[in-house]
């Protein structure tokens, strides 16, 4: 029995907050573990995260021709460096094995990438292209915990779609019932 201090607080053992697997309710939950999924795969991921990048960039550009109509240099560049963000993500998902953060990260970004006028359709087609891209540094088995956070993440961007504001073409029938012109 441990010892008391008066008014019901205990020393020791009978102590509400001495147990390490719980953390203390005002500090919300523990950080994930970074070696709860695959650690060796995500750091194969950040380690060619500037070959990834460009390439899934290479590849959405070839998916979605348009993305060079809604984005001149600069906005190129921008999504260029997006995708590293993006395998940044994907890799702390992997060796998470958790898809919370991407998914919260895809919600934030959707806001900036709204601002910045860019369509939720490049978005996606990037996350595609780094899906694909992908496959050269992950083995079979890994693919899918990346697979998971990039659907995760398209997901996202897919509700975000429809959400008014988004830079995509709208069908003009249909703007001209909305106005009521």
């Amino acid at each position: 029995m441990g010892d008391w201090l008066g008014r019901g607080h205990a020393i020791g053992p009978e102590a509400a907050l001495d147990s390490v697997a719980v953390s203390h309710p005002a500090l919300g939950l523990p950080p994930l573990s970074s070696n709860a999924g695959l650690p060796a795969a995500a750091a194969r991921l950040r380690a060619a995260r500037e070959r990834l990048g460009a390439r899934a960039l290479e590849i959405a550009l070839e998916l979605d021709p348009t993305i060079r109509e809604h984005n001149d240099q600069t906005g190129i560049r921008l999504l260029l460096r997006d995708t590293g963000i993006l395998v940044d993500e994907v890799a702390n998902s992997i060796a998470t094995d958790s898809i919370t953060a991407i998914h919260s990260w895809a919600e934030q970004a959707s806001v900036i990438y709204r601002r910045r006028r860019v369509p939720m359709d490049n978005v996606i087609a990037l996350c595609e292209g780094l899906r694909e891209a992908s496959q050269a540094v992950l083995a079979p088995a890994e693919r899918g915990s990346a697979d998971t956070a990039i659907d995760a993440a398209i997901e996202r961007f897919r509700w975000q779609r429809r959400i008014a504001g988004d830079a995509r073409k709208r069908n003009r029938i249909l703007q001209i019932l909305y106005k009521g012109a």
